[in-house]
């Protein structure tokens, strides 16, 4: 065997003896766009949203921006969401895509659905999360509607029907700037996803939050304060490191409705 042969030999075992799990993760349930140099940051929109909604966030200087876009929505092919569960599935795959890029203890901020997705990550793996910041929502997202988790079932199910998905997203395309992507997400996705939240409590695990904990929530109206206030405090009682921020003026999308006070909210928490 000349000395040509030996050394391909030698490559070619080599490659045949790499484990599969040293090849770099491709999520089928999101994309990433990175933005920036510095520590890491994941943002999760919410339900129906892309991550245009973060574009003015991740022009802050100093951090490294993973900017989440979950497939079937705003426009992003439904790839690994065609069929089945949605919100426990991506935040496993979130999960890993923060492992296999060798994340070290990245903030995670998450709007709306994608505050309900920082908060499972943060107790299933509190060894991942550095810090999370929860824009919007409550541990049980059934309790935006003014209701709860345990009577949610019939209209949860309406809801993931196609139907139901499509008058659903209508709706949520309410709440988001005219010309938004939203109206382009897949109305199934959107419905199981939805039916997902609706059915989710979160309230018994949040004594397992041990990271760094920031609630930011918008009031439309100064004399919404104080009931707005009462609800988000009680919803996050069980938390021992909830921080809660309330920016005035804003509604749902707080961080288009007042994209300076939450750059400053964001900063702070950051910082902290």
């Amino acid at each position: 065997m000349n000395r040509r042969i030996l050394l391909l030999s030698g490559l070619a075992l080599a490659l045949a003896a790499t484990p599969a799990a040293a090849q770099r993760f491709e999520p089928a349930r999101f994309t990433v766009e990175t933005v920036g140099r510095g520590p890491d940051v994941i943002l999760i929109p919410g339900l129906t949203s892309g991550r245009e909604i973060w574009r003015a966030t991740a022009a802050l200087p100093g951090y490294r921006f993973h900017l989440i876009q979950v497939s079937g929505f705003a426009g992003e092919p439904a790839r690994g969401n065609r069929a089945g569960p949605v919100v426990t599935p991506l935040a496993d795959e979130i999960v890993r895509y923060i492992a296999d890029r060798r994340l070290v203890r990245p903030a995670i901020v998450g709007h709306s659905m994608g505050g309900t997705l920082a908060m499972m990550i943060a107790v299933r793996r509190p060894d991942l999360a550095g810090r999370i910041m929860v824009v919007d929502m409550l541990p049980q997202p059934a309790g935006l509607l003014g209701g709860s988790a345990r009577d949610a079932g019939p209209l949860a199910d309406f809801i993931a029907t196609p139907g139901g998905g499509r008058l659903f997203g209508a709706l949520m395309g309410a709440f988001t700037p005219p010309g938004s992507t939203n109206s382009r997400s897949d109305p199934a996705v959107v419905g199981r996803a939805t039916q997902e939240l609706m059915r989710i409590d979160l309230t018994p695990q949040l004594p397992r939050i041990r990271a760094p904990f920031t609630i930011v929530y918008g009031s439309p109206d100064r004399q919404a304060n104080a009931a707005i206030d009462r609800s988000f405090a009680r919803a996050y009682a069980a938390a021992p490191r909830a921080r809660l921020v309330r920016i005035d003026g804003s509604g749902h999308m707080v961080m288009l409705d007042q994209p300076a006070r939450f750059r400053a909210a964001l900063v702070d928490f950051l910082r902290r």
